[in-house]
């Protein structure tokens, strides 16, 4: 019996079924007498040992609140209409909107005191990718990028690196090999269309096509053989080509997966990339981004915040739960962070404006020791007060919790040294 055709009450008892084994998860801890313990629980930081071989990372575009989110206050005008809860570890509260999260904190490390030097999108968020400022003569590479460049595909039939949502700014590979830039999804519900060929042109006739169409290009390709930008291009039209008609193409679409787990990812573009990224590590992806925008909040805040800190809290709670309950938890390593944080004022248009004194950002999975918090931010959230963390010091945790080469001094085109995660120090305190 398909899906839709099941009866309500089948329909409730396979909910039923997803929810036993995707949201009431549990694991064997290695602590104690060996008990059962939930993912929730604040030892379930024990589980998360060895080095991530995936990387699941959530951008939230346009600078997520951290004090409505979880960085919340009380006691001060500041803190706005969001309330703290406490979570399942003791002493940890994240913000009212987000019970599910507050519920797995075990296996969750926040951390409170991230800030930069820009307050400008693009910059920022070309420096959260990258670790280092933008410039004019060079563009630095994603981490996606470094990751397949220091250890390879893990499926030689699917590309291992890829951006869900939009990808305009996207520093992709930077000055590494073009094969290494990320394959761009802008749908996950459409996954990666035009890949099959129409009915009415033969395999044969395909190969024609593309033999005489390469031999118009050659001159122009002969000309242009040192332009990266066009050698991008090529890789990605070589890696579609290789692609078409492979079992593998099955991994794009996530209308194979049941419409009961469909529905508790949320059917909005965030749960859907959650889900296809889930998907795609599965397939043995190194790097999935999943963009998220809509967090620029200078007006109405809090008639606008809740429908995104939902979707966030029932997208990023199934997929920890999901990856637990395939055993990927235990090897992927899962980002939510954002370019800066927002004022601590509300404006005079009730919203918040941009601040990159004081942000947060979690990290969870491999690698990474759950149920805590690291570094702190004054009482009104304005500056880190705490244990500060640097952009870079952020990404040299991510490179340290992929084991990835920290202090290996890459030679960028024009002459300069770069190393992964920039200059900063891995936050030792948050690696399993």
């Amino acid at each position: 019996m398909s899906l839709p055709e099941m009866s309500n009450e089948n329909r409730r008892g396979f909910m039923r079924s997803v929810a036993k084994e995707c949201l009431g998860v549990s694991f064997a801890g290695a602590i104690g007498s060996g008990s059962m313990l939930s993912l929730g629980e604040a030892k379930a930081a024990e589980v998360a040992n060895g080095k991530a071989k995936h990387v699941i990372y959530l951008f939230m575009e346009g600078a997520m609140t951290h004090l409505d989110t979880f960085d919340p206050k009380s006691g001060v005008e500041e803190a706005g209409e969001t309330k703290p809860i406490q979570t399942r570890v003791p002493g940890i509260a994240y913000g009212d909107r987000f019970p599910k999260l507050a519920y797995l904190a075990g296996a969750i490390s926040v951390v409170r005191s991230l800030s930069t030097e820009t307050g400008a999108h693009e910059k920022g968020q070309y420096l959260m990718r990258t670790a280092y400022k933008k410039l004019n003569s060079i563009q630095h590479p994603g981490m996606g990028g470094w990751m397949l460049s220091e250890q390879g595909r893990l499926n030689r039939e699917l590309p291992g690196n890829y951006v869900i949502g939009a990808a305009n700014r996207h520093p992709g590979a930077g000055f590494l090999p073009p094969a290494l830039s990320p394959v761009p999804v802008a749908n996950a519900s459409a996954g990666i269309q035009y890949i099959t060929l129409p009915k009415y042109l033969p395999d044969e006739m395909f190969e024609r096509r593309l033999m005489l169409a390469s031999k118009f290009d050659s001159a122009f390709q002969t000309g242009h053989r040192s332009n990266t930008k066009i050698e991008a291009y090529n890789q990605l039209y070589h890696e579609a080509r290789n692609l078409m008609g492979s079992d593998y193409l099955k991994v794009f679409d996530i209308k194979q997966e049941p419409e009961a787990v469909r529905e508790a990812y949320g059917n909005n573009s965030l749960g859907q990339g959650c889900l296809l990224a889930r998907r795609l590590v599965q397939g043995g992806a190194r790097f999935v981004e999943v963009t998220y925008g809509g967090w620029d909040m200078h007006q109405d805040l809090y008639g606008r915040l809740d429908e995104r800190a939902s979707q966030l809290d029932t997208a990023l709670g199934i997929l920890l739960k999901d990856l637990h309950r395939s055993g990927l938890l235990d090897e992927t390593l899962v980002v939510l962070t954002t370019e800066f944080g927002r004022k601590p004022a509300l404006n005079v248009n009730a919203g918040r404006d941009h601040h990159p004194g004081a942000f947060c950002s979690l990290l969870m999975g491999a690698g990474i020791k759950g149920g805590q918090v690291y570094g702190a931010s004054d009482k009104t959230g304005f500056s880190v007060a705490k244990d500060h963390v640097s952009v870079s010091d952020f990404n040299k945790t991510i490179a340290a919790a992929a084991g990835l080469p920290l202090n290996k001094e890459q030679i960028a085109p024009n002459g300069r040294p770069f190393k992964i995660g920039g200059d900063g120090d891995p936050i030792q305190a948050l690696l399993a």
